[in-house]
């Protein structure tokens, strides 16, 4: 009888707001038609100020990736300038002052009593304005925060100025950070009595035969300064979207401004959330006073537990699950750090597809769409805070705003993302300076206890590197280093797990940071010991900045240190710039058995050279047989298996066989004396054979092939299709060893978004409609125009002598 009262309830408070055309809650997007002027002006928060000569801009943008004014010659290329103050760490481009201005009118039509501007992520130091008024500052540049601008605005019908001043100055980052608004802007209006922002929580208490039982809290404001009856009506809807349960609260007098209420909620035939089986709820809660609905919000949730022990590792809905992981900083390559809803669902999409199943978010919280995208596709996330506390990593870093604003961030991050399932742990820090002093453990156990407060469900980890300086005393330095954390964090260190467990045995372990060559050692630990919980390679992607961080030389430089001018890409991901796979994945495929089997070929080093590899490099080898010029010469031929045998056969005639192991780190090394056509490694098992992969020459460059991940997108700036160029031979198989520039051109209702090639040192190429392919590929970003409209987006390729590659995107 009560459902059917709360039904009927639902349905008499549906009608009357369609009688009263009531609208209780709007939520838009607020990024489209802003003006934007690089460089510092006085006035221009001013109302009265004219911004017309200035550039017309959607958000998100980044200004820091785009074109800088031509200089002295070899001193600027595109975005990147010799002369810029990050250098090496931000990938040598710009940063600076903007000023970002929007003119807005609210309808009279509309009946709303608060109004609200809410941003994800502005870098960095940011003032805002309303109409000449300062609201406030935020320095953070990775945290969302927001303004009540209900008392700034003019009357309904009159137009409105927001102003924003970003401040990327100094020396500020270790990593590109990118310059601007570069996250999403939301503009929120709703009544007096209503949900506060984040206010909604909701998590899963426990989990039995085929029913959960969840646990939803609601901060409800009331803005009136009258008491008011209050109760809320909540409904659960499945991933099919059907209704799974609906409950009424008991009605609760608010006498102060906000008040929490907490509601336990049993879910019938409930839908686990998994990486394979992703299911998303969503909870609907109406804010009822005196039988009026006064707001009406939507959150996404799912059904999951999680539990973290030294015994059984961690368990996602009770069962052991490795974790499969990989370091990402945020920026989305060519289009520098601006937050594109797609661009942030595909990096997700590629980790997926190569073998991943968690996310570092290193070293800063990430944008909520990249958090999305990792709730519906099933991938889990290691949700961090910061990269310094008090003590710098450069002069103008987070360490001059912690001590204000620690808290303040902190609970942005939790507060913003505690509803995600694919987060399940929060980091407080990553190498932090003071981690192993009095002061930083104070600090540990501060953030760590806060964290706690604000979100008692998941563990709070660090990632800590070395300082097991003093044989025979390590207890004495990491002991209190790790005591406040839920789950030790270690950077390059796996060789500590098993002397650390034997000190500490209820210490739960994870690897942090990882070095790509050493997957192997990393793996064996996660697979032998239950107190390690997996392994984050640093890194996942490719990033701009800390240039050349994973680097191979034929030079007796040393293994550590950046590499200058032109270099531009860190250069150490698993994934490369463009989103395709590097030579270390293939290895790690074999590690984490995604394959039986892979091959890998030496560039050939020049005679009296020999090569230097970085910790986070990678050899200089590629899964291709194409080497013209070097016949007759002996090539290197790495073949990776955990079968214990392997033949390599070069156009059907043994060259040799190899039994292999853990000792030879699954790896057999061949040389081979280059001739074309096909080179081909089979393992062995007991005799049998049972897995072969094959290399083969291919002919001289004849056409270029484009393909589209998405020949149908939406008719909205944050679609995107990714185009994959291929220069291909007359039977249309890439050839591996093409180097050739590629003219673009597009048409239609789109536009060209970004481009470029994974070639860590080709500055010429970046953002740039003549690109030069890198190992036969490069890649084309498109985007619809502004003010989008359905249609059609053609894109043309064309290189002297080459077959022209075009094609069709249709937008609607």
């Amino acid at each position: 009888m009560k459902n059917l009262i709360t039904m009927l309830l639902l349905l008499l408070i549906s009608i009357a707001c369609q009688q009263n055309n009531q609208i209780v809650r709007s939520e838009k997007l607020f990024d489209d038609d802003w003006k934007f002027f690089r460089g510092d002006i006085e006035g221009a928060e001013q109302s009265s100020f004219d911004d017309n000569t200035w550039r017309n801009i959607d958000l998100p943008h980044d200004w820091s990736i785009e074109k800088l004014p031509d200089q002295k010659a070899g001193e600027v290329v595109g975005p990147f300038s010799k002369k810029s103050i990050g250098t090496t760490a931000t990938a040598c481009t710009v940063g600076g002052t903007g000023w970002y201005r929007k003119t807005f009118t609210l309808p009279v039509s509309d009946k709303f009593s608060q109004t609200i501007i809410s941003f994800d992520g502005v870098y960095m130091n940011c003032d805002v304005w309303v109409n000449g008024k300062l609201l406030g500052s935020h320095p953070y540049g990775y945290t969302a925060f927001h303004f009540d601008i209900t008392n700034y605005l003019n009357p309904a019908g009159q137009p409105n100025v927001i102003a924003v001043k970003v401040k990327n100055e100094g020396q500020n980052s270790r990593w590109y950070s990118g310059s601007g608004i570069y996250r999403h802007v939301w503009l929120i209006r709703k009544q007096a009595v209503g949900i506060a922002q984040n206010g909604v929580c909701i998590t899963t208490e426990g989990i039995s035969d085929n029913e959960a039982e969840i646990k939803l809290s609601a901060v409800v404001e009331d803005k009136t300064g009258e008491d008011k009856m209050v109760k809320l009506i909540i409904s659960v809807v499945d991933p099919n979207g059907n209704t799974s349960k609906t409950v009424e609260t008991s009605e609760i007098t608010i006498s102060s401004e906000s008040h929490e209420f907490v509601q336990e909620i049993t879910i019938p035939a409930a839908k686990l959330w998994s990486i394979e089986k992703p299911n998303l709820y969503t909870a609907e809660i109406q804010v009822i006073v005196k039988g009026e609905l006064t707001d009406k919000v939507t959150e996404t949730f799912g059904i999951r537990t999680i539990h973290f022990d030294a015994q059984k590792g961690f368990t996602l809905n009770g069962k052991t699950l490795f974790l499969k992981g990989g370091c990402m900083h945020h920026d989305n390559g060519f289009l520098g750090s601006a937050t594109i809803d797609r661009a942030e669902e595909r990096r997700v999409e590629l980790m997926k597809a190569f073998g991943f199943n968690a996310i570092r978010t290193s070293h800063n919280p990430p944008s909520t769409q990249f958090l999305d995208a990792c709730d519906r596709l099933g991938v889990l996330v290691m949700d961090e805070a910061f990269d310094q506390w008090v003590r710098p990593k450069n002069p103008e870093d987070y360490h001059l705003y912690f001590e204000e604003w620690w808290k303040k961030d902190l609970e942005s991050m939790v507060f913003r993302d505690m509803n995600h399932p694919s987060v399940i742990m929060w980091s407080i820090g990553n190498e932090i300076n003071e981690r192993a002093d009095t002061t930083g453990y104070i600090i540990t156990k501060m953030l760590a206890d806060e964290v706690r407060k604000l979100d008692p469900t998941r563990p709070v980890t660090e990632a800590i590197c070395g300082f097991w300086d003093h044989p025979g005393q390590e207890w004495s330095t990491t002991a209190p280093a790790f005591a406040f954390l839920d789950v030790g964090g270690y950077n390059y260190l796996w060789e500590k797990y098993e002397p650390d467990h034997i000190l500490f045995p209820e210490r739960i372990m994870v690897g942090t940071e990882s070095f790509p060559g050493d997957i192997l050692n990393y793996w064996n630990q996660v697979e032998k010991n239950t107190w390690v919980i997996g392994d984050f390679v640093w890194t996942a992607m490719d990033y701009l900045g800390e240039t050349g961080l994973g680097n191979s030389s034929l030079t007796r430089g040393p293994r550590v240190g950046l590499k200058r001018w032109p270099w531009f890409n860190a250069n150490c991901g698993d994934i490369d710039l463009c989103g395709f796979k590097k030579p270390q994945s293939y290895y790690r495929d074999v590690v984490w058995d995604n394959s039986k089997i892979e091959m890998l070929v030496h560039t050939p080093i020049p005679e009296g050279k020999r090569e230097t590899v970085s910790y986070w490099g990678w050899p200089d080898e590629l899964p291709c047989w194409n080497w013209k010029g070097n016949e007759g010469q002996p090539m290197d031929v790495r073949v990776f298996t955990k079968y214990p045998k392997v033949r390599l056969e070069l156009n059907g005639k043994v060259v040799a066989e190899q039994t292999i192991g853990e000792d030879s780190k699954l790896t057999a090394n061949f040389k081979v004396p280059y001739e074309p056509g096909e080179l081909k490694a089979v393992a062995f098992d007991d005799g049998e054979e049972v897995a072969s992969k094959e290399l083969r020459t291919t002919g001289d460059p004849a056409m270029i092939k484009l393909t589209a991940d998405r020949s149908t997108i939406k008719a909205d700036r944050n679609d995107l299709s990714y185009i994959k160029v291929e220069i291909a031979d007359a039977e249309g198989n890439v050839v591996p060893d093409a180097a050739i520039p590629v003219t673009f051109t597009v048409s239609g209702v789109g536009e060209i978004a970004g481009s470029g090639n994974a070639c860590p040192t080709d500055m010429e190429s970046f953002n740039n409609p003549v690109c030069k392919t890198f190992h036969g590929l490069s890649l084309v970003i498109i985007r619809p125009q502004r003010n989008s409209v359905m249609g059609n987006i053609y894109l043309a390729a064309e290189a002297p002598g080459l077959k022209k590659g075009e094609i069709s995107i249709t937008v609607q």
